[in-house]
């Protein structure tokens, strides 16, 4: 395993009563991903161009040991969201002591979200940068761009966020571990997850 691995799994061992969890956002644009179009052959395929600009940000919190999941939307991707979420977090595994994995993006390095994090209670642990395949929670986005929102010609924003929202929370646990790649035997927590189950 590399050592920045080994650096982040530091001290998740047998501790009591503490929760795992991954953070990630997606943006959801009113434009859509396309992922397949279909044409006469020979025909070029058409497709809208709307220049319409709304987008939504989508926050998601996976937690790696039993598969529940925290999913919130806002308008604007900042610390201000970011420590929306924080606080959200809190509330959802309140007793418990927390450990969330997350990118370094600027909202969740500023000094006011990273205060709010030791006020609540909330280990922070930094992911290396241009790793996505480390985050659960970005494989989890993939399934929603690719199975729920691509491929729509001209889809309503407010509707694409709540159908993302809703194909989330409708995964049972079990189903979100597996889209997310944590029940992988390759998922470079498992062995942490497998000893603090026993």
């Amino acid at each position: 395993m590399a050592p920045g691995k080994r650096g982040l799994q530091r001290g998740l061992k047998g501790r009591k009563r503490t929760v795992i969890l991954f953070l990630d956002e997606t943006i959801v644009r009113e434009t859509p991903p396309l992922r397949a179009v279909w044409a006469r052959k020979g025909a070029q395929a058409a497709v809208p161009i709307l220049g319409f600009r709304g987008k939504r940000v989508l926050y998601g919190v996976l937690n790696v040991q039993t598969g529940t999941a925290l999913v919130r939307q806002a308008r604007h991707w900042n610390q201000g969201t970011f420590q929306e979420v924080l606080r959200a977090i809190r509330r959802t595994w309140r007793g418990w002591r927390i450990v969330l994995f997350l990118d370094r993006g600027s909202p969740h390095r500023a000094r006011a979200s990273q205060a709010l994090a030791r006020a609540l209670g909330i280990a922070l642990r930094w992911l290396p940068v241009a790793c996505p395949e480390l985050n659960p929670v970005d494989h989890l986005w993939r399934h929603v761009k690719q199975d729920v929102l691509a491929n729509e010609p001209v889809p309503a924003l407010d509707t694409s966020v709540a159908r993302a929202c809703a194909y989330i929370m409708a995964l049972s646990p079990r189903e979100r571990l597996r889209k997310a790649g944590v029940l992988s035997k390759r998922f470079w927590l498992r062995k942490v997850l497998q000893e603090n189950g026993k």
